[in-house]
């Protein structure tokens, strides 16, 4: 009889041990999902009356440990069907948007609108099992008139709020078109205001430009401000690419609502962000990001004055917290983690301690800044001005390139250097113009970046 019970007893912390080690890749991936690190430019700076340091900021969306097991998804498909989007355009949207429910499973949400000079609700917000009704739905999307953007964007975020309530969700807005917003609010500032206000509810918008006709800057502002990505297709054969590579990130989310906090001990003050939008008040600054997505990096860098120290002192400059929840398991998690640097008289001391990668990044965020005012500049007629001002950036950033022998910060310079006499000599094109804003969207949102080990030296 005790030779029984024992068995049975064996038997029991067997199963309990199988049953504990079939749960631990979840807790793995909850308490993994996202990987926090805060870097500087040089982990050595000189000794000075003043010095300007550059933060990185970077949040490392780790790969689910079980894919299959991936959060579900609420997504609207708002897609051009105005005039213009006649002959291959909407042949090849209609491909690009069914291709898409087809990556779709059936705990997954979708709804598709199509707008003209009204927006029209063609399958209301539904759980993908019916697919093949969802796609004829989409075959039969028709041409039409003018081109209510506006309406197409707030018509499939109320699709989206439908679900909104619903826990576990990625919201995400899918917006293609191919003109010039013209019925209803057509402005940058009132599409990106628009952006504003889906993001705080959770929804982040991703625009598909098609084509010369449309509104890049529109576009653009669009889903920066709600944190979506954006694309620009210079023809259709590329939209089931895009689509493709959309739903891939869409689908791959591992975080959300990450708020990250930066606080700055006395006599450090914090400058300015580039590239991200963020808050600076005294010795603190904020930013949010909506999403991150696995195997993929996003960071803020910020530039700080830092007072002047004795050689060889060292001290802390920036401590970052960070909570977000996890989008498998709706947990909520919190990171913490801190940076400091050593001060050297000896020139060679901190040039040996470059963070190439953190530069590069840094210089990377300079030209795009640059290339913003440039077009600026050209938009007015200023092409030699524009040709100026990213001369004037490209120096410093060649200068830190040899400064330092960051490789990719010198080829950074070289390509803009290329860029400048272009502007300089023909201005701007409609073509280049899209391009440029579009490759300064998705470099200021790292869009499909891949996370880069600490220290790397490109």
């Amino acid at each position: 009889m005790k030779t029984s019970a024992f068995r049975f007893l064996r038997i029991a912390l067997a199963a309990l041990t199988l049953a504990s080690l079939a749960v631990l890749p979840n807790r793995l991936q909850a308490a993994e999902s996202v990987q926090l690190r805060v870097e500087l430019d040089r982990g050595v700076l000189p000794v000075a009356a003043k010095e300007t340091a550059v933060v990185k900021i970077s949040l490392d969306g780790l790969r689910a440990v079980r894919p299959e097991a991936r959060p579900p998804v609420n997504v609207a498909l708002v897609i051009d069907r105005s005039g213009s989007m006649s002959g291959e355009k909407i042949e090849q949207a209609r491909a690009a948007a069914i291709e898409a429910v087809r990556r779709l499973s059936g705990k997954d949400i979708v709804s598709v609108v199509a707008f003209e000079s009204e927006a029209r609700t063609l399958v209301p917000a539904t759980r993908v099992t019916a697919r093949r009704d969802i796609e004829r739905i989409i075959e039969r999307i028709q041409i039409g008139g003018s081109t209510a953007l506006h309406g197409g964007v707030v018509e499939g975020a109320a699709q989206i709020r439908e679900n909104l309530a619903k826990p576990g969700y990625t919201h995400r807005v899918i917006l293609l078109s191919d003109g010039q917003a013209n019925v209803g609010p057509s402005s940058a500032d009132e599409l990106g205001q628009l952006g504003v206000d889906l993001v705080r509810k959770g929804i982040s918008v991703s625009t598909i430009g098609l084509g010369l006709g449309y509104d890049e800057d529109l576009m653009t502002r669009l889903a920066l401000k709600s944190d979506g990505n954006t694309y620009f297709a210079q023809n259709a054969a590329m939209l089931p690419e895009i689509f493709n590579t959309e739903l891939g990130d869409v689908l791959n989310v591992v975080a959300r609502n990450v708020d990250i906090i930066i606080r700055f001990p006395d006599g450090v003050r914090p400058l300015r962000f580039l590239g991200r939008e963020g808050k600076i008040a005294g010795q603190r600054a904020e930013l949010r990001v909506n999403q991150l997505y696995g195997g993929q990096e996003k960071f803020a860098l910020i530039e700080i004055a830092v007072p002047a120290e004795k050689d060889q002192e060292s001290r802390e400059l920036a401590a970052v917290s960070v909570t977000f929840e996890d989008a498998l398991t709706q947990e909520k998690h919190a990171q913490k983690a801190a940076v400091s640097a050593r001060f050297s008289a000896n020139k060679a001391d901190v040039v040996r301690s470059a963070n190439h990668q953190v530069q590069a990044d840094y210089a990377e965020a300079l030209i795009v800044t640059a290339k913003e005012e440039a077009i600026a500049l050209a938009d007015e007629g200023k092409q030699k001005d524009a040709a100026e001002r990213l001369r004037k950036t490209n120096s410093s950033v060649q200068k830190l390139g040899e400064t330092y022998g960051n490789k990719r910060a010198a080829a950074i310079a070289r390509e803009t250097a290329e860029l400048s006499d272009s502007v300089e000599a023909a201005g701007v094109s409609n073509s280049q113009r899209k391009q440029m804003r579009t490759d300064n969207a998705q470099k200021s949102n790292q869009q499909g970046s891949k996370s880069s080990s600490s220290g790397g030296k490109p």
